[in-house]
């Protein structure tokens, strides 16, 4: 659902919608949030997307997170939002790998699970060369030994699996 975004509550209790006299802003309703819209073509958004994926097999981690937003936040169509931001909170967890911050590890890995499930469930999934079943398998394999082995600092990137 895509919708003006709002500043400072509600309309008619002190709010107004963003872009009264100026140019208005949009946001999509994701997993019951408002979150940026900002809307570029499908080729513009598959761009975005490879970019970061090279970023990120080339381990530069938080460069694919900045070059992969652009294609998140230019859909309106929630299972493609749901598989970049997936793709987003991956790249996320290794740049807390090589800040040996397991917490945020963690806590990234989980989102992306979450994500790149709802990118599979969805009714009408985004066609992708990615292998999303492979990388939330893999996802939920490194979930676990990092809960069964807390203190191991060895933390290897999870590869972009990529269809036959």
């Amino acid at each position: 659902m895509i919708r003006p975004e709002q500043v400072g509550g509600a309309p008619g209790r002190g709010g107004r919608e963003r872009g009264v006299g100026r140019a208005r802003g949009a946001t999509v309703l994701q997993g019951g949030r408002a979150k940026a819209y900002r809307p570029i073509s499908a080729d513009a958004r598959a761009a975005a997307q490879a970019a970061g994926l090279a970023a990120y097999e080339r381990g530069e981690f938080f460069e694919a997170h900045e070059l992969m937003e652009p294609a998140w936040m230019g859909t309106d169509d929630l299972a493609e939002r749901e598989l970049h931001q997936g793709l987003i909170k991956l790249a996320a967890a290794f740049v807390h790998a090589d800040r040996g911050n397991r917490l945020g590890i963690q806590k990234n890995l989980r989102g992306a699970h979450l994500h790149l499930a709802a990118a599979l469930a969805a009714p009408a999934p985004t066609p992708t060369e990615i292998d999303v079943a492979t990388i939330v398998a893999a996802i939920e394999d490194r979930l676990a030994r990092l809960a069964a082995r807390p203190s191991d600092p060895a933390i290897a990137p999870i590869p972009i699996s990529r269809l036959a």
